[in-house]
């Protein structure tokens, strides 16, 4: 029995040295095969990384990595070409009116930012579910360094915006601040040397867990601090002179474009300096991807790890007149680069679907294995990255993917009247101004030469033949004298401070009791003529305070409940009041006069008359001195009391409809004029609304930050900033590093406050146009397809029908919340005409079919349309 079971014990052995190898049996869990451990990810982001003008050919080594080993996305987009409101859609998948941060300004890494949408981007995410995160580099541009955003392991963030040296990093929460030097200061090789130590760290502490990195780079925006070793790179760089570099002016175009003109020659030469400095900046980037792609091979992590690159925005130098900047919703500020390379991405070739800044998070989660939460906007682009498989023979067809042709590109935001506590958003869709006033002036009412009743407005055609509104100066002509001196007070002032009026179901106020009684044709003159009220401060109807003229007497004698003091039962109760002052019997005073006291009086001709008895006695005339000085002091202790009840009933102001208000014209007029009712004063084109509390109070905010800016540009001696438009100033000391910049100092501005819009981007089989509305009601069209730099805006060639229902579309876009009401198919539409006329085609639903594949050419020059015809 024992000699069996030995036999049995041994053939055991046997089969098991069979079946497992030398090398292979029984490894531990750790060094088992890591195809079942979750993939790296590395995002690589930029800062105002342009693709339109050609950066990327300055990046041989990043294009090899990347362009070889992974994806190019030809169409990828940003909703937002500004810095904080692509980098909070990029980290919560989320168009900008959902998460709030409308510039780099408002709402940027504010406490609102923190508490609702920080808690919610794809670091918190992924953080949850055991990868180990980390972020380096720039953050958002108010980031102030004070703690840690939530969801990072590894914090290495720089503090506000970009710099290259002389900045300051929150390590974990701890500031520590660097100077200038080369290399342990310059930032772009300090996050890649800490972003490489990390990594290698923690696949040796911890091998079996994933790591998400972020690596934000401040290059290619400004101050454009290059390394010392590429600063004499680039010395004919002209990638950025396209076909629409120093297009200008622009009439077609909005206010801004059409305000700027031709680049003076200085101008000119900025240009080519700042593109060769942004180039020679992005060397070092390229340095940095290189470095990281030689430690994924060294670690063997290469071929399970997810590389992200692509950038926040886009950028202009010289295009249109502009000098610099970004904020456009043209091609050279919303398109970006985008690559990606990773396990199952198709190598080398390039996908011309259309992806956006807020598909990386949803992408980030579904690389995790996380499912996309139902509040982000944006869409996981890794089904557009599966390799084709053949078809099985229980697979006849396969099913078309389908994906999004059209996306909003928003910037600033609109405030819109609320009814019954409900935003409502303008509905009407304006054509340009010209064609408005070309409607309006066909009506009846703007025909006639202010002679209707209560007309406001008239049509005039100038000298040039162009129809303009102006507005009527006689309220309609056929109005009484007293009507149009007192209804003048009511009216509006200006458009802007239509603003402050209450809407028509507000309080109606009669204000006839105001009016004086009995008045007398040289009063009722006043009232033509002179303000109802004074200028400096509002004072109250019956004043006590007596002045040396007939002002106040006025104010005494014809307003009801005062007493006149001028003759009759009134003047004999003043005189019994002032006991002792002597019984001599007044004399009697011209009908002209004005009684100030029972002795003395004021003539027409502004001279003081007193009785003969003031002026032949001594003691008359101590006594009635002595009258008039405790009189004044009786008047001043009154004033001062009405002072003290004044403040007090200003403190305890009731929240019930009070019809005392009145309206602030200008700081620099100084006047208060009385709230009126109506909305006569609009203009046409404006629509009257009522605005609350809150509303008023946020004009006043933005109003006195107004009035600092200019205070302190006077104190600056600033002379190139000019209100409602962001200019900078460039001279020999802003740049530290060469090359250098000597030609002197110039001033150009870039934007202007009114530059908010909302743009409906849409490429697919038959169409690739652009279609915008400004706030300012200003409408645009660019057909790429036949004008692929936008030069020329062709929304006159566009029936009033479709430009209705692009609006419909685009409404719908700016009020879509969660993945699957921001992702629309383009719906049909009715139109006249075709592409022949200027119009659109056939512009109809179709179903997606598979997008071919296209190699990536061997030369390196070309990388399709954009980049054809341009050297560097």
């Amino acid at each position: 029995m024992a000699a069996r079971l030995l036999l049995l014990l041994f053939v055991c052995m046997t089969l098991s040295e069979a079946q497992f190898p030398s090398g292979q049996r029984l490894k531990p869990r750790i060094q088992r095969d890591r195809r079942n451990i979750r993939p790296n990810i590395i995002l690589v982001l930029t800062d105002d990384q342009d693709v339109e003008l050609g950066s990327m050919q300055a990046m041989n080594k990043t294009r090899r990595i990347m362009e070889e080993g992974g994806t190019f996305f030809s169409n990828a987009f940003v909703t937002t070409p500004m810095c904080c409101p692509s980098r909070s859609s990029m980290l919560t998948g989320k168009y900008v009116h959902n998460h709030n941060t409308y510039t780099n300004n408002e709402n940027c890494s504010s406490l609102s930012w923190q508490r609702q949408h920080e808690p919610r981007t794809f670091g918190v995410y992924l953080n949850g579910t055991g990868y180990r995160t980390a972020f380096f580099g720039k953050y958002l541009n108010e980031y102030n360094g004070s703690y840690v955003p939530a969801g990072w392991r590894e914090w290495l963030g720089l503090v506000k915006n970009s710099r290259f040296y002389n900045y300051t990093l929150s390590r974990n929460g701890v500031r520590e601040k660097h100077g200038a030097q080369y290399p342990q200061d310059y930032l772009t090789d300090l996050i890649t040397a800490e972003s490489i130590r990390y990594f290698r760290s923690s696949k040796r502490v911890y091998p079996h867990r994933p790591v998400l990195m972020v690596l934000s780079h401040a290059a290619p925006h400004g101050p454009e601090d290059s390394a010392p070793q590429y600063s004499n790179a680039f010395p004919n760089a002209s990638q950025h002179i396209t076909p629409s570099y120093n297009y200008a002016p622009n009439p077609d175009k909005h206010w801004i474009m059409r305000y700027t003109g031709p680049m003076r020659p200085i101008h000119m030469e900025f240009t080519n300096v700042l593109q060769r400095k942004r180039l020679q900046t992005l060397l070092s980037v390229d340095d940095s991807m290189e470095k990281l792609h030689n430690m994924l091979v060294e670690t063997g992590e290469l071929e399970n790890t997810y590389i992200i690159y692509t950038s926040d925005h886009g950028y202009h130098i010289g295009q249109f007149g502009l000098v610099k900047g970004k904020s456009m919703p043209y091609e050279f500020d919303i398109r970006v680069p985008f690559y990606i390379r990773g396990p199952n991405v198709e190598q080398g070739s390039i996908n011309p679907h259309m992806v956006l800044n807020i598909d990386l998070a949803p992408t980030i989660l579904d690389i995790a294995g996380l499912d996309t939460p139902a509040d982000m906007d944006g869409k996981s682009i890794l089904s557009l990255l599966d390799t084709d498989k053949p078809a099985n023979r229980f697979q006849v067809t396969r099913k078309p993917k389908v994906w999004r042709d059209s996306f909003l590109v928003e910037r600033g935001k609109l405030l819109h009247p609320r009814v019954e506590g409900k935003e409502v958003s303008q509905e009407e869709n304006f054509l340009p101004k010209h064609q408005r006033v070309k409607d309006l002036c066909q009506r009846a009412e703007y025909q006639t030469p202010c002679q209707q009743t209560g007309q406001k407005w008239q049509c005039v055609e100038d000298a040039s033949g162009k129809l303009r509104l102006f507005k009527c100066k006689n309220e309609g002509g056929g109005t009484k004298a007293f009507q149009r001196g007192v209804v003048s007070h009511q009216q509006p002032i200006s458009i802007k401070s239509q603003l402050y009026l209450p809407s028509s179901d507000a309080c109606n106020c009669d204000f006839s009791d105001l009016l004086p009684t009995n008045v007398r044709p040289s009063i009722t003159r006043s009232f033509k003529k002179k303000s109802f009220f004074s200028k400096k401060k509002f004072k109250a109807v019956k004043s006590y305070s007596r002045n040396r003229y007939s002002r106040s007497v006025f104010e005494l004698n014809v307003y009801p409940g005062n007493h006149s003091v001028v003759g009759g039962a009134g003047q004999n109760e003043s005189q019994d009041e002032f006991s002792g002052m002597g019984g001599v019997e007044d004399a009697a005073a011209p009908s002209s006069a004005v009684k100030v006291t029972h002795r003395c009086s004021i003539l027409s001709n502004a001279s003081v008359k007193c009785d003969t008895g003031v002026y032949k006695s001594l003691q008359a005339w101590k006594d009635h001195k002595l009258h008039i000085d405790h009189e004044i002091e009786t008047l001043q202790t009154k004033i001062k009391n009405l002072r003290e009840v004044r403040g007090h009933l200003k403190k305890s102001r009731p929240l019930e409809c009070d019809c005392n208000k009145y309206l602030y014209k200008a700081k620099l007029k100084k006047k208060l004029r009385f709230r009126g009712g109506g909305e006569g004063g609009l203009h046409p084109f404006r629509k009257g609304g009522a605005w609350n509390k809150k509303a008023w109070l946020q004009k006043e905010q933005k109003r006195r930050k107004k009035m600092r800016k200019m205070i302190k540009r006077i104190r600056n001696n600033d002379t190139c900033s000019m209100p409602g438009l962001t200019c900078f100033t460039h001279d020999n000391q802003h740049w530290h590093t060469p090359p250098l910049w000597t030609l002197g100092s110039f001033c150009a501005c870039t934007s202007a406050n009114n530059n908010t819009y909302w743009c409906l981007r849409t490429i697919n089989e038959t169409h690739n146009f652009l279609f915008c509305e400004f706030a300012t009601g200003f409408l645009e069209y660019f057909d790429l397809s036949t004008d692929p730099y936008q030069l020329i805006n062709a929304v006159g060639s566009l029936d009033r029908t479709v430009l209705n229902q692009l609006h419909v579309q685009l409404m719908e876009l700016r009020g879509c919340k969660g993945h699957k009401q921001c992702n629309p198919r383009t719906r049909s539409v009715e139109l006249a005409g075709g592409r022949a006329h200027g119009g659109f085609g056939d512009y109809r639903l179709f179903e997606r079919r598979k997008w071919p594949r296209v190699k990536k050419p061997s030369s390196s020059r070309t990388l399709g349309p954009i980049w054809d015809g341009w050297k560097g």
